[in-house]
Order: C-alpha cells, then sequence, then structure tokens
C-alpha cells in the first residue's frame, strides 16, 4: 500500500462547516462563494508547503478541479484525496426532482455517449438483478469523473455511507468497494467514520485490509465513539501497513489552540492528518507543528 501524505488541506472551511459558530459557518459561504477566494487559499497552502488536497465531490468541486486541470504545469505535483458522494447533492436532487428523476439526473447528465452506454449497460444489469454493487459501481463512476486526469491517492467513501453500512454490518459493499477502485482508478480505498474502533474492528473480522481509514482525533475527544481512550488504545496498536489512519477535525473549529491540539496528534500512531483553515496565517501556524513519527 501505497503511504499517504502526512498533511492533507481540507475544505470544510470553502463550504460554510463550522462546529462552532453558524454565524462564522455563514460568513465563510459567503465569502467562498466566488471561485477566486478558494484559489487563494490552495495557493498560500501551496507556498506553505502543502501538496495533497483533501475535497467533497459537491458542485463547487468541479470548478475547482476544472482550473487544477487546466493549470497542471503549476500544479502537477499535487494529490487528491476526494470524498464520495457529497449527501447534500443528492438530498437536494430528490427534494427538488423526486426519487427516481433524481437517480437519472444523477447518473446520466453530462456524460459522454460511450459512458452513457456502459453505466446504462449496467444500470439494466442492476435494475434486473437488484444488484445494489452495480449501482454502487454507476455512481463511483460519475463521482470520479469529477477528479478525472488528477492524481487521485485515496478515494474516501463519506462518513454517512460507511457508517450506515456498518451499523447493517454489510460486509459485501465494502469489499466490492475496495476491489473496484483499486482495479478500475488504481486507487487506494479509504473510508470515512465516526467510529474507527468499530470500523476497524469489523474490518480485521471481515479480512479487509491495506485501506485508509479517516476519523476525527483530537485532543477534546470530540466526535470520537465510542470514547477517545477506546481511540487512543486502538491507534497504539494499529499496524500501518494494513490500516493507515489520517486523523480529521484536529482544531475543532478553532476551539483548540493549534500548539495544544498537534502536541497531542504528534504524539499518535497515525499516518496523516487533513485540516482546513481559510487564512495563510492559520495555514502556516498548523503546517509547522504537524511531525508525525
Amino acid at each position: 500500500m501505497e503511504n499517504i501524505d502526512k498533511i492533507v488541506f481540507g475544505d470544510n472551511q470553502f463550504f460554510g462547516i463550522n462546529h462552532r459558530s453558524q454565524e462564522k459557518a455563514e460568513e465563510l459561504s459567503k465569502h467562498f462563494s466566488q471561485l477566486e477566494n478558494i484559489l487563494k487559499v490552495y495557493d498560500d497552502a501551496i507556498d506553505c508547503g502543502v501538496k495533497a488536497i483533501m475535497l467533497n465531490s459537491n458542485q463547487k468541486a468541479i470548478e475547482i478541479t476544472d482550473f487544477f486541470r487546466e493549470n497542471k504545469s503549476k500544479y502537477g505535483d499535487l494529490t487528491w484525496y476526494p470524498s464520495i458522494p457529497y449527501p447534500h447533492k443528492y438530498a437536494d436532487m430528490v427534494n427538488k426532482l423526486g426519487l427516481f428523476p433524481a437517480i437519472n439526473e444523477a447518473l446520466f447528465k453530462n456524460n459522454s455517449t460511450m459512458g452513457l452506454i456502459s453505466m446504462a449497460t449496467k444500470g439494466i444489469t442492476a435494475a434486473f438483478n437488484k444488484d445494489v454493487l452495480k449501482i454502487m459501481e454507476m455512481l463511483i463512476d460519475v463521482e470520479f469523473k469529477i477528479f478525472k486526469g488528477l492524481d487521485v491517492k485515496v478515494l474516501f467513501l463519506q462518513n454517512v455511507v460507511t457508517d450506515f453500512l456498518l451499523g447493517y454490518n454489510i460486509k459485501d459493499v465494502f469489499v466490492h468497494y475496495c476491489e473496484y477502485v483499486r482495479k478500475k482508478y488504481k486507487v487506494t480505498p479509504g473510508f470515512i467514520t465516526l467510529n474507527m474502533p468499530y470500523m476497524k474492528a469489523k474490518f480485521e473480522e471481515w479480512g479487509i485490509e491495506e485501506v485508509c481509514i479517516c476519523s476525527s482525533i483530537n485532543a477534546a475527544g470530540f466526535n470520537m465513539y465510542p470514547t477517545k481512550e477506546e481511540y487512543e488504545r486502538v491507534i497504539a496498536a494499529n499496524d500501518s501497513n494494513k490500516y493507515q489512519l489520517m486523523a480529521m477535525n484536529v482544531l475543532v473549529s478553532g476551539s483548540i489552540g493549534v500548539q495544544k491540539s498537534f502536541d497531542y496528534i504528534n504524539k499518535l500512531n497515525i499516518q496523516s492528518v487533513v485540516f482546513g483553515a481559510s487564512s495563510k496565517e492559520h495555514i502556516k501556524s498548523s503546517a509547522e507543528v504537524i511531525m508525525l513519527k
């Protein structure tokens, strides 16, 4: 399994996500509604030594990835960590169009003729066989198109999907996801979860290895289920050759100081940190103190 980047720049700030303040979230959402403001922050992050980007597959991601593809001579050494699917995108489609028109919109809009034929074939097979795995393949293909032509290292499945599947003990989807993205896209399978100890235990039981797991890991214990102590126990015993661990929500939207946050993280047996910031000063102050083992 290829080693993941130690520092990955996240995107919460671009989409109005702030765990402490709704007012701050709305302020960020308005500011970053302009693409040029987002690109300025990316340039700041790259100036601070960041070489890897995590990005949700939402509508804004299309504009962002278009820009980086068009300017690949300048940004070609970046690696990408997409997270799919973006749940609000599909929820909005269902609300506006209804369930079946939303499925049609998601799977068949803006696809090439050959792409449509391929997807239609899978869709027919899925319809007759009631094969959820084929539908999953179709959705992965649609989502991955956003990142086509970029150097994708890990393809993450969002926690709204993974934690739902874990809750119902659905092994086959996890196994098939790993097989499909490895074979078709030559990337490491990744999973975001709010219960890393449980996910890791199930993966060990199911024989799922050589994947990346991203989860909330922070000094405050925020969104660390079942407990911060259980996280620390599992992290300490982890074999990174089988499971590379990435910490998110490290700063808890600024509620913990940078130094305290990374003093905690740097002591743990984790391989990567994803963090977001909206100013060069904040990016620099975080990047400088990430000293993973």
